[in-house]
């Protein structure tokens, strides 16, 4: 789709699953936007309060939907930061080592959605006219 971030969506995991679901695939982007948005702020949420145990569902759940619909990079961060939450629960200790990770993760999430939305949306793949109208031009008319 495009190919200054060729990396951050498998197109052909992407379309098949598409293809797979038909019109419930935007009902799915849908719910992907929201979920994200929520899990994303809980994990920000539980970095700021150092709550271990509140990064592991969220974490989990980005995880699950992101490879759902090829978006395995934000699926692998979401993942680093699902186990080291999970193995610093049981050594009670908090993972001050995830702050880049948190921070990608919403920047990678934002541009996955972005890409998701150019891919699902009609009017945003369109490119606009240059201005109102048809361009005048005489250059066919009176001309040999």
């Amino acid at each position: 789709m495009d190919e200054a971030l060729p990396n951050i969506v498998d197109w052909a995991h992407f379309e098949k699953h598409r293809s797979e679901l038909g019109p419930g695939f935007i009902k799915i982007i849908g719910y992907f936007r929201e979920d994200g948005e929520k899990s994303i702020a809980k994990i920000e949420q539980a970095m700021h309060e150092q709550n271990t145990t509140a990064l592991v569902i969220p974490a989990h759940t980005i995880k699950g939907e992101s490879r759902q619909l090829g978006a395995e990079p934000l699926a692998r961060i979401a993942e680093l930061i699902e186990t080291t939450a999970r193995l610093c629960v049981e050594t009670h200790r908090f993972p001050d080592e995830l702050v880049p990770q948190v921070v990608e993760l919403r920047r990678l999430f934002q541009e996955t959605v972005a890409l998701f939305d150019k891919a699902t949306n009609p009017l945003m793949t369109r490119t606009p006219p240059a201005g109102f109208g048809r361009k005048a031009s005489n250059q066919g008319f009176g001309r040999i």
